[in-house]
């Protein structure tokens, strides 16, 4: 099921809050005039209110894509889609694709 691309004005959570952005935006592919994201580079998390040790594991620092689009490409690599799956470093908990444009959709 075709699912809408991720901009830089998608937001984008860690499960604790923290707002995540793509460390390397997609210049190539442009959604609603923004750039997109692909799988290959982290998001970078900021705000996350997760305590540190020894209470925790500390803030999420990092979200890594596991899951994108398995017919849609930029420069190689897959585009991230509202679908796309992550797992957030070092808390092992998931990012939360809140909202995105609504125009673009891959597959």
């Amino acid at each position: 099921m075709p699912g809408f691309l991720l901009n830089l004005s998608s937001t984008v959570l860690c499960v604790h809050a923290g707002q995540a952005k793509p460390s390397v935006p997609n210049l190539r592919v442009k959604a609603m005039g923004l750039p997109t994201a692909t799988q290959g580079p982290p998001y970078i998390i900021a705000g996350c209110v997760n305590p540190p040790p020894p209470v925790n594991v500390g803030p999420c620092i990092l979200g890594n894509w596991i899951v994108a689009a398995l017919r849609v490409k930029s420069m190689g690599m897959p585009v991230l889609l509202m679908d796309s799956q992550a797992i957030c470093v070092p808390t092992g908990t998931p990012l939360t694709v809140v909202l995105t444009q609504m125009r673009v959709r891959g597959m």
